[in-house]
């Protein structure tokens, strides 16, 4: 025993085994004794005993460092409620029970009225809360009837000051080497950190420590999965601009909605041990970073090099080929919906204007056709006839082509938009991310079996028609010059300088419909095919080519949904003359004084030809009408609800 410390021992042997009569607490008009009386002998430098095991127990406290705590308000008995006499006599050093002081006083501030003025009591007991469900309160291992940490543990038992206040920071610069006490292979390798670097080597009370990451009193194993999403969105408190980026790729996105399979900050830079990317030791150097990208990605090629994690849409001279890329799709995106907006803007007011001037009733004479007499103003004239224009094949696909849609919609917009509140909702209830990817894919292969169905069913049409086949003919898709005259006509009838034009048996917009998937097929299909195998991917392009697929993948997909669900939909049933719906994809036939009146040009050329005989169908039985009208309202509900939750996730993202 060091014989400077023998006086000091001394008076504490004296005083705490001595065992002497003391003054009781309560005693002097039942008053408390102050803290200084304490002080008068913990505030002793070295002030210390033998403790039950043999060893020295240090009972100093420092006087001036204690009066700068938050806990100076108080004295010393409110804490340490074991003590009723003094001198005293403690042998076993007994655990402060903050917890329960803390609880009952705000509980009394509750009840007092006085939650405003004492609201550091209510943060406190929150404070407490996410301590009882943290891995700190769960009993020791090595001792059950112990918690892993008790307040004091980390706090101290005396010198209490808020972390965040200027007077905490050299406290705050401390919290490393405080958890080191357990955790001392975890230190270690911060030590060597560019954090630890920071706040061993700087000094720098702003550098991240130990809390940063893991939380203050909710930490929890960090092998769980909550406390992986909390140590990946911590890292953002700090790197906003790299986790900003970061939730814009497949990695981020999947943790947004909550679940851990993808790779995380730590994942790739380290947990305890991240280094700048500049370090040859780092986790991210470019002669590393394929070694760091293989534990998820076994078959990495040396194309993962050049992906970017953190690249971004606004720097040219850092991510050009991002840069371009994005600017077009947005071009695209602008020019698409401003035209076909405007286009819908001013077809559902003219609409409207004929309506009000009862220009859209038309006397149409079929008695050539069935010895009838009808009008356009009738629904269904008696005796009518329909026109075939949609053969049981061409529903099916367009029925599959829809519901492969609409599932890749609500699966890929669940996670473009993981940030929305719905997505979380929407991605449980397809049974997580990867239940989704799954339904994702049936979607896709949906859409492209019908695609190269249709593809080979042209080819094989042409083959075999080639002779009579017209590649700008009434009956084929391609536009021709007809259909830029049918746009300029609309436009003009539109601002009411002339009539409604008259169309042939494909109207434009008609034909834009057509043409549009294999458009997105190229770009989506593509795109999508190859994020969907990166490693094989990575084998021949480089990995910039994940960056630009994820966005013309997002921005071509949020195209068609929006366009689908809101101008497709208006041309076939929310404009005037076809609301609420119109079930002709669905029944396959349109009541003949229709058809007249939208295709006036294929109805006359098949009437002057005698054709028209051939086409002519009886009309739809009630049950066929019933399902059809079921079935469509069904699709454009859920159309809807998918554009509602598109467009949400878009003005929110």
């Amino acid at each position: 025993m060091c014989i400077s410390n023998f006086p000091v021992l001394l008076i504490g042997c004296i005083l705490f085994l001595a065992g002497a009569p003391g003054v009781a607490i309560g005693d002097d008009n039942n008053q408390q004794p102050e803290s200084k009386n304490c002080l008068g002998c913990h505030g002793i430098s070295g002030f210390a005993i033998p403790s039950a095991e043999g060893k020295k127990r240090e009972l100093h406290v420092g006087s001036e460092e204690y009066s700068s705590g938050v806990h100076t308000i108080l004295k010393c008995v409110e804490c340490h409620t074991d003590i009723e006499r003094i001198p005293h006599q403690v042998i076993k050093d007994i655990k402060v029970d903050c917890i329960s002081c803390h609880q009952k006083r705000w509980k009394a501030a509750q009840e007092a009225g006085t939650t405003g003025k004492y609201k550091y009591l209510g943060t406190v007991a929150q404070q407490i809360d996410h301590y009882k469900n943290s891995i700190h309160a769960q009993p020791s291992k090595k001792d059950p009837s112990k918690p892993n940490a008790y307040c004091s543990d980390c706090h101290s038992a005396h010198y209490i000051t808020p972390i965040n206040s200027k007077r905490g920071e050299p406290g705050r610069l401390k919290i490393p080497d405080l958890c080191g006490k357990c955790h001392s292979k975890q230190v270690e390798a911060y030590a060597k950190s560019v954090h630890g670097n920071e706040v061993f080597g700087k000094k720098n009370a702003k550098a991240a420590v130990c809390v940063d990451c893991h939380t203050t009193h909710s930490i929890d194993k960090p092998k769980g999965d909550q406390a992986k999403l909390v140590i990946g969105k911590n890292c953002g408190n700090c790197h906003e601009e790299s986790m900003e980026s970061y939730r814009e790729t497949y990695h981020g996105q999947v943790n947004t909605l909550g679940e851990t399979q993808t790779a995380k900050c730590y994942n790739c830079h380290g947990a305890h041990e991240i280094k700048r990317i500049k370090d040859p030791t780092s986790l991210v150097h470019v002669n590393n970073r394929l070694e760091t990208c293989s534990k998820c990605h076994k078959n990495a090629s040396e194309g993962f090099l050049t992906f970017q994690p953190h690249g971004n849409t606004h720097d040219y001279e850092r991510y050009p080929e991002m840069y371009v890329v994005s600017k077009f799709m947005i071009g695209l995106l602008f020019s698409v919906f401003a035209f076909f907006y405007m286009h819908s803007a001013l077809w559902f007011y003219a609409e409207y204007r004929d309506r009000k001037r009862n220009k859209g009733k038309q006397h149409i004479d079929i008695n050539k056709i069935n010895g009838a007499h009808a009008h356009a103003e009738e629904t269904h004239p008696e005796g009518e006839k329909y026109v075939r224009r949609f053969g049981w094949i061409w529903r099916t696909a367009h029925l599959a082509l829809a519901l492969g849609v609409m599932m890749l919609v609500i699966s890929g917009m669940a996670l473009l938009f993981a940030g929305s509140t719905w997505a979380p909702i929407v991605i449980k209830m397809l049974g997580g991310v990867k239940i989704a990817g799954i339904v994702h894919r049936i979607g896709g292969m949906m859409f492209v079996s019908v695609f190269f169905g249709h593809v080979f069913y042209l080819i094989y049409f042409i083959s075999t028609n080639w002779k009579t086949w017209k590649v700008f003919g009434p009956n084929s898709m391609v536009p021709n010059l007809n259909d830029l005259k049918g746009v300029i006509g609309m436009f003009k009838w539109f601002f009411d300088k002339g009539p409604r034009p008259v169309f042939d048996r494909w109207a434009y917009w008609e034909k834009f419909d057509y043409w549009a998937p294999f458009w997105g097929l190229t770009i989506v299909g593509v795109s999508g095919t190859m994020l969907w195998l990166p490693e094989l991917t990575s084998h021949f392009l480089p990995g910039w080519v994940f960056n630009v697929g994820t966005i013309v993948h997002g921005e071509e997909a949020f195209l068609a949904a929006v366009f689908l669900f809101s101008v497709h939909f208006f041309n076939c049933h929310f404009r005037p003359d076809k609301f609420p719906q119109d079930i002709c994809m669905f029944t396959g036939c349109v009541p003949l004084h229709e058809y007249k009146h939208e295709h006036s040009v294929d109805y006359q050329r098949l009437v002057d030809s005698g054709e028209l005989e051939k086409y002519l169908v009886d009309p739809p039985s009630k049950r066929m009408t019933s399902a059809s009208k079921i079935l469509g309202a069904t699709l454009i509900i859920i159309g809807v609800v998918e554009l509602v939750l598109v467009l949400n996730g878009f003005f929110g993202h």
